[in-house]
């Protein structure tokens, strides 16, 4: 590739991904009751198409996305129990709008699927976005954007460069490189899908480079595909590598800008499971109904990975893994520097669910009391986004976040290695995290006040319309009575002594008159 670059900061973690892929992915079974949330996705939930009662079949539309979400389908077939709020796997804890539904055992694919498209690669781009955009594809990497905003990136950025990320860096996962050593060739083909829809000239499929038997599968899937020039790049193991911003800036020595986007610079960035999952969308015509889950740990019995139906209860997946091992301190979604705890092992598997993490208190042992910060400076050696962390968190702790804004707060991953390296113990993420919901919350109000204030005055401003037209057509009116000479005097007293001396006139012409008839008859 010619010169290579770099990141800055970053550490070299222990991967512990050997324990979960001694075996292939194995499938697990259809559970008897799935709760399937409508909102598996950044952004607002969806909209539910079907009612209680309902019978419907694998892939069947189960919520309708708005224009910049993405659409959630039916795992299998079944009959539909309930359509309401349950508890979802978030950091929140909320409760959102789901489907819950009893599986049949038949596992039927709807009859309404799309057409599949074997010939991509003579279709238009347009139709491959939309065939995306309705099979309810997110960023399988842990995010879940909606892949279909991401494409439609590229009808206002030109898309030259498309990074497909196989670069796995957090411990403990191993979803992505268990696809790679065994669907290497949907991984190719899907990677070609991504490209077309995008028109991208350059192919890049990036991974660590401590994965030699993955880069193998992929060469020799790549020489059996012909006509998609894909390139192989190992780049370094080292934590965050995998972060979008971080693997442009490898393999590219560009950087992001604060606050952009990567479109701006040409380039977009796709999971290896996004483009399996692309892949299997376009060529077989299937909406995203399940996925790979690493399910690992030291308090489970057999670590390995599953691909499981959305809305899996993630017990299953732990019975599937042996079940539980010792005595378990705490179940993670995602992995130990990114991932959430979770109340229960109750919750359903989303499309973001890539990995379940059971540790005991040697995994997650209890954090030590955080201790004054001495200024050592390491964590501002290995932030990747070249931040000062220790600033920020003054700013943080002061209860007063406006500041951290303009330090770059909102350029931080919350990857934790600040807060892995501190020697104070000092809990850096989460108070960068707090910082970050206080600040969308004062934005939030901002910006309600201001709708608000625009609110009244264009109330105000009807209201002095209609009081200026309301005006105007009593001036009319006036205008017209005065033409046709029944206007009314503006002085009443004037009115009253005018009818009076009318009055007095018709009484002095009568008696004139009168006077005269007698003169007359007296002649």
């Amino acid at each position: 590739m010619g010169r290579r670059f770099w990141f800055p900061g970053g550490l070299r973690l222990p991967g512990h991904k050997a324990v979960s892929t001694a075996e292939p992915i194995r499938q697990t079974p259809v559970p008897d009751q799935l709760v399937i949330p409508l909102q598996q996705h950044a952004g607002d939930s969806c909209r539910p198409t079907v009612t209680p009662g309902q019978r419907i079949e694998r892939g069947a539309l189960l919520g309708r996305a708005e224009e910049t979400g993405a659409h959630v389908h039916a795992p299998t077939s079944g009959e539909v129990l309930a359509v309401e709020p349950l508890p979802f796997p978030h950091p929140s804890g909320l409760s959102v709008v789901s489907v819950r539904m009893q599986a049949d055992g038949e596992d039927r694919w709807s009859d309404a699927l799309p057409e599949a498209i074997p010939h991509w690669r003579h279709c238009a781009p347009e139709r491959l976005q939309q065939r995306i955009q309705s099979s309810g594809l997110v960023g399988l990497g842990g995010a879940g954007f909606p892949t279909s905003t991401k494409l439609a990136a590229g009808h206002r950025h030109r898309i030259d460069t498309l990074i497909i990320n196989g670069v796995e860096c957090e411990p403990w996962i191993s979803c992505d490189q268990a696809l790679m050593l065994q669907r290497p060739a949907d991984i190719v083909e899907g990677t070609g899908i991504l490209a077309r829809a995008v028109e991208a000239r350059r192919l890049i499929l990036a991974l660590e480079d401590d994965k030699p038997a993955c880069l193998q599968a992929l060469r020799d899937a790549l020489d059996q595909c012909t006509g998609i020039a894909l390139e192989l790049i190992p780049v370094p193991a080292r934590y965050p590598a995998g972060g979008e911003r971080q693997l442009i800036q490898t393999l590219t020595g560009q950087e992001v800008p604060s606050g952009g986007l990567p479109p701006e610079l040409g380039i977009l960035c796709q999971n290896v499971a996004t483009a399996v999952a692309a892949r299997d969308a376009v060529v077989h015509g299937h909406p995203l109904t399940s996925r790979v889950v690493t399910i690992t740990g030291n308090a489970v019995t057999s670590p390995r990975n599953l691909e499981a139906r959305i809305g899996t209860p993630m017990r299953q997946l732990i019975e599937a893994a042996g079940g539980y091992l010792g005595t378990p301190q705490r179940l993670v979604m995602g992995g130990p520097m990114m991932g959430f705890a979770l109340d229960s092992d109750t919750l359903p598997v989303i499309k973001t669910s890539n990995c379940l993490l059971v540790g005991d208190a040697a995994l997650f042992p209890d954090p030590a009391p955080a201790m004054p910060c001495i200024r050592c400076g390491a964590c501002a050696d290995v932030c990747p986004a070249q931040l000062l962390p220790q600033e920020l968190y003054w700013h943080a702790r002061a209860r007063d976040p406006e500041p951290a804004r303009s330090l770059g707060l909102f350029d931080c991953i919350d990857c934790g290695a600040c807060a892995v390296v501190c020697p104070s113990h000092i809990p850096l993420v989460q108070y960068f995290r707090y910082a970050k919901s206080e600040l969308r919350a004062a934005d939030h109000d901002r910006i309600a006040a201001e709708e608000a204030r625009e609110r009244y005055l264009q109330r105000q401003q009807r209201l002095e319309r209609e009081q200026a037209e309301q005006e105007a057509r009593r001036q009319q009116k006036k205008a017209a009575l005065k033409q046709r000479g029944e206007a009314v005097t503006a002085d009443p007293k004037a009115a009253k002594q005018a009818a009076i001396q009318a009055a007095i006139a018709r009484a002095r012409q009568k008696k004139q008159l009168e006077q005269g008839l007698r003169e007359d008859g007296e002649g």
